[in-house]
């Protein structure tokens, strides 16, 4: 069989090939990759968690520009374009790059079933194989033990939260998922939790293992006030020439309380890792300033206001509903909403319920989207009887969000990646 020429046409291979789009392993992986040839000799930063991994990836990634470093960064799922999940040097990388990674990880992987993330994860490798940049940020797509970015070994691992998701795979307790979670630790090196309040499994599996950890709000931290913010690290430098605090920082461009979370463990796995990339107080100021994340708390310019955030579970919605009470007033709010039926959806939905007027619901494509009908169900489930309608696709209930709409509202477009994605796109579409 002749390989596909065209991006496209790989992604609907890869698509098409395996019907099990997560199968959780790390052995075939591992026989493909060794078959890829020699590593790059990059400093490798792994990022799982269940909240904030595509913030965190984007701090480090700025950052580290910001110093003059070569970086590689390949992050999961993608808003619009494939090529978003694999940037060097901060720029998506062409749709060639990615045909030939894709065919190079087919023709090493002989008999080895691969599912379409495994296949990706590779091709990304192979990208930066080419590439060799200074340091490679790696995020998880699911868990962290057995998911297929594991497979690397992490000079600095970070988790930057543990909650509830992912449940069928993971487990459904925070002690499992925790456990799953720690799994990117590695022996001897830095690892950095982001979540104040671990559960007991991550710190046993880190002490047992040798990982030297550590944990926000016990070993580091950070306060501020409405102009600037500081962070703090208790204990001896973890590098040569690491700083215990820092004061007088900008907030990061990313909205939220929660980005301060994921900047203090950006910072501390920096300063892990300052013996071998090193990094300035001038470069981290800079890289946090200019950060930009689509989709995470995103507030776009223009009356009524308009958020788009990607909480699709309950500590996520948790986060958004309290960002949306520090905005300022609004008259109402306007909810744009979908969700994939084997998420938490009433736990959402009660989270979010006091900060949302009229709910525009929207289907979602595929076995696992829910018909907007079906999440009218889950709202009556959770007791809200405010407005709600039905549309068959984002794009349609954005476009009559934006009719009911007065200046003085705001809409609110969150849940499933889709959701935020098609409407994104339709936003880009009218722009052009």
């Amino acid at each position: 069989m002749s390989l596909p020429q065209t991006l496209d046409q790989w992604l609907a291979l890869l698509e098409g090939r395996h019907v099990q789009t997560i199968k959780l392993g790390l052995e075939r992986v591992r026989a493909v990759r060794a078959a890829l040839g020699a590593d790059p000799e990059s400093a490798i930063i792994t990022v799982g968690g269940t909240n904030g991994k595509g913030s965190t990836c984007a701090m480090l990634e700025s950052i580290l520009l910001a110093e003059g470093y070569r970086v590689g960064c390949y992050t999961s799922p993608h808003l619009l374009r494939y090529n978003e999940r694999v940037r060097i040097d901060g720029k998506e990388v062409s749709d060639e790059q990615l045909v030939e990674a894709f065919s190079r990880v087919e023709a090493v992987r002989g008999d080895t079933p691969l599912t379409y993330f495994e296949h990706g994860t590779l091709a990304a490798w192979s990208v930066f194989q080419q590439a060799a940049p200074d340091v490679i940020i790696l995020e998880v797509g699911l868990g962290g033990r057995l998911d297929a970015v594991n497979v690397f070994d992490a000079d600095c691992a970070i988790v930057t939260s543990v909650a509830m998701d992912h449940m069928d795979y993971l487990g459904d307790t925070r002690e499992a998922i925790g456990y799953e979670k720690a799994g990117i630790f590695r022996a001897g090196r830095p690892a950095v939790c982001g979540d104040p309040q671990p559960p007991a499994s991550l710190l046993e599996h880190a002490e047992a293992i040798g990982a030297r950890l550590w944990v926000s709000g016990r070993d580091f931290g950070f306060g501020g006030d409405r102009q600037q913010w500081g962070y703090w690290r208790y204990g001896a430098p973890i590098a040569q020439g690491a700083l215990a605090k820092r004061a007088g920082l900008a907030y990061p461009s990313l909205r939220g309380a929660n980005q301060l979370l994921n900047a203090a463990a950006v910072i501390t796995a920096l300063d892990a890792l300052r013996d071998r990339v090193p990094v300035s107080m001038q470069a981290i100021r800079e890289g946090l300033m200019l950060v930009e994340v689509p989709g995470r708390f995103q507030v776009l310019p223009g009356r009524p206001a308009v958020v788009l955030d990607v909480a699709h579970n309950p500590q996520a919605a948790g986060v958004l509903a309290e960002n949306l009470g520090s905005m300022g007033f609004y008259a109402e709010t306007h909810a744009v909403f979908g969700m994939l039926r084997d998420k938490d959806v009433d736990g959402v939905i009660a989270l979010m319920r006091g900060r949302v007027d009229h709910w525009l619901l929207t289907d979602l494509p595929g076995p696992r989207g829910l018909k907007a009908e079906e999440l009218a169900l889950h709202m009556r489930t959770v007791g809200i009887d405010a407005d709600i309608r039905c549309f068959a696709s984002p794009d349609e209930a954005y476009a009559a969000a934006q009719k009911s709409a007065a200046e003085g509202d705001r809409i609110v477009v969150f849940g499933s990646f889709l959701t935020v994605a098609d409407v994104l796109a339709a936003i880009r579409a009218e722009r052009h």
